[in-house]
């Protein structure tokens, strides 16, 4: 409990309206964080953000008002500006606080906590003096549910906070009740700083559930209740509540049926891998991101979304692929947070938008023009591959609002795993088992994309899509996963696939880059997914999993987009076996789990007999086998 003079020391940062704010808390360890933090960053005065609809205005108009935002000519849209050097999330300085003892995952940086605790100190120590310290009390997921974490967050940014209010549920009281319900909280501690991104650094304590940023102020680096608070969520499903609860880098998207069945389907890809783009191609839409999975008492696998709004990657969306976010983006009324556009005549422009494009503005590395290079005479795009958009889900008109906020969550019965793979998976195949689709999961490679600060478009292997946010041994996350899908009391198995929107012409014997099928495709392969689910589509049983016959995906096509005129020659390029590419992939999947810990022994059995299936369809019709020649 803090000591009276903790408590003291909070009224006295506080003007008489934020005392009666802060007199509302009652938990004594949220009080006494408060007072631990004022007393590391030393602010002038503190601001208490309640979540009533004054506070998000007064936070929006100061964020307006100190210029981390400025209006644009579209009611409700404002516009932000990351350092030309912090337009991603920086990897290289992003660590998880390590205790003698306690295993880090291979994939992660490991800072010893007495090196972290120094750092905190010189660089937090006085950091928010002659600022305001916003105190925000935000709730990752519906109020009430048993996954949805309590996030306490500490910043100087408006900025900070005007995003966060757009993406999570606020507000003190129900943030003391959903403590009281799960027993603690997570917290949060970011400074601006000076913004030196050469200073920059983003720490996660598991030990204290705790992050820290500072000299940043890219959301992806800054709101670490999102992917930072979302890497303690994942610890303790693991640890706490291993084959039971999943915390996953996946979109809830609703595909509904003749028959007015919704299917819900999560799906996890790295970032910059069409989530959004995906999850906005169902019926009904939940969540782009994030989401926490359970079994509940009855069997049934649950799902829900921390967050309550979106913050995509703008690149691409256009009115041909994204039709109801665009919708959005382009009419008043909405309120939109755009990071890293072209601003011209305060209007926003970004690539791929297929609108004319004005000849000048200012974009995220200054003053634009068209034809200006960089300092290696590169061309400069009008925006920043990692550009963005934050807008609140129920100004979509798909969102199923009611859906989203239900405690219970959703009952899921689809889960897919994707990457920027351009030669090896089909557009879509689901799992002969549980075990095979947890090995979908774990073998997910792709190129790396502008999300990351010194990104070269690499392949690299990215398990789950779900690695770089999860701080503990790779093998128990893994055995997490093979728990909870195989877990008896699961009344029944979800359908568990691979998706794949990248592959191109020339890995299916075309001579060009281009891909071989759209983006507005993906809604075929997921209705798919969903009949297959549903029982209403049986597929084509290969060594690899299960694919539609061309008469299932014709018949999609036929209905969903019907001036596609789906081809069989198209449909025989995306869904032949290269035999070659996929036992390379898992040969070097193999390689790479042989040199983690506590990687769970059916793994490898699953591996291998998976390899020995296609082994033996290589030998009996070749390296590359048709559909054809699959139902021969």
């Amino acid at each position: 409990m803090p000591e009276n003079h903790d408590l003291a020391l909070i009224l006295s940062k506080c003007n008489e309206h934020n005392q009666g704010k802060i007199r509302q808390i009652s938990n004594q360890d949220i009080l006494a964080v408060i007072a631990d933090r004022i007393k590391l960053c030393n602010p002038d005065n503190l601001f208490i953000h309640t979540g009533s609809d004054a506070d998000c205005l007064h936070i929006k108009r100061m964020a307006l008002a100190t210029g981390e935002e400025q209006p644009l000519k579209m009611e409700g849209h404002t516009a932000h500006f990351d350092p030309p050097t912090e337009q991603g999330r920086i990897v290289k300085q992003t660590y998880a606080v390590a205790d003698e003892g306690v295993y880090t995952s291979s994939l992660a940086n490991a800072m010893p906590r007495p090196e972290a605790t120094d750092l905190i100190q010189k660089y937090m120590k006085d950091i928010m003096t002659g600022k305001t310290l916003i105190v925000g009390f935000f709730i990752r997921g519906p109020i009430g549910a048993p996954i949805s974490y309590p996030s306490l967050t500490f910043s100087d940014s408006w900025y900070l906070m005007h995003q966060q209010n757009n993406l999570y549920r606020k507000n003190p009281a129900y943030f003391e009740k959903q403590v009281d319900l799960i027993g603690f909280f997570f917290t949060n501690t970011h400074s601006k700083g000076t913004l030196n991104t050469k200073e920059a650094y983003v720490l996660t304590d598991r030990k204290n559930k705790e992050t820290w940023a500072w000299n940043v102020s890219y959301l992806g680096n800054c709101a670490l209740i999102k992917k930072g608070h979302h890497r303690l969520a994942n610890d303790d499903a693991i640890y706490n509540h291993r084959g039971k609860r999943l915390s996953e880098h996946m979109f809830i998207t609703g595909i509904t049926l003749k028959d007015n069945t919704t299917i819900w389907i999560n799906g996890a890809a790295p970032s910059g891998c069409g989530k959004t783009t995906t999850a906005m191609a169902g019926d009904s839409f939940i969540g782009d991101d994030l989401a926490q999975v359970w079994i509940d008492d009855d069997g049934l696998i649950r799902s829900a979304n921390p967050e309550i709004g979106i913050f995509g990657i703008i690149k691409d969306v256009n009115l041909e692929s994204d039709p109801l976010l665009m919708e959005r983006l382009r009419n008043h009324g909405s309120e939109v947070i755009w990071t890293n556009v072209l601003l011209a005549n305060k209007t926003p422009y970004w690539e791929g938008s297929h609108e004319s494009i004005p000849e000048s503005g200012t974009n995220f590395q200054g003053e634009w023009f068209k034809g200006k290079k960089d300092a290696n005479g590169n061309p400069i795009p009008i925006s920043h591959p990692n550009a963005r958009c934050t807008i609140r889900s129920n100004q979509l008109r798909n969102f199923d609002e009611e859906s989203a906020n239900d405690p219970n969550g959703v009952e899921t019965k689809v889960f897919t795993y994707s990457g920027r793979d351009a030669d090896t998976m089909p557009p879509v195949i689901a799992a002969l088992t549980p075990e095979e689709g947890v090995t979908f999961g774990a073998d997910i490679a792709s190129a790396t994309t502008a999300t990351e600060v010194g990104s070269k478009g690499d392949v690299k292997r990215s398990p789950w899509a779900n690695a770089p946010f999860f701080l503990g041994a790779l093998g128990e996350y893994m055995d997490g996963q093979f728990k909870f899908f195989t877990n008896p009391e699961l009344k029944m198995k979800p359908v568990l696939a691979s998706l794949n929107y990248f592959l191109t012409d020339a890995a299916r014997g075309g001579n060009s880059q281009d891909l071989l099928g759209e983006k507005r495709d993906v809604t075929v392969w997921l209705t798919w997914l969903a009949k297959l689910a549903h029982d209403e589509v049986t597929g084509l049983k290969t060594p690899l999993g299960i694919i539609p016959t061309f008469k299932e995906v014709k018949a999609i096509f036929d209905q969903l987009i019907p001036d596609k005129g789906y081809t069989k020659e198209l449909y025989e390029k995306q869904f032949s076996l290269y035999v070659d590419n996929v036992i390379a992939r898992i040969d070097m999947q193999v390689a790479a789990y042989q040199k983690e810990v506590n990687v769970p022994e059916i793994y490898f059995k699953t591996q291998a007999a998976k390899k020995a299936r296609l082994e033996k369809l290589k030998a009996e019709k070749g390296a590359i086998v048709t559909p054809d020649q699959l139902s021969a």
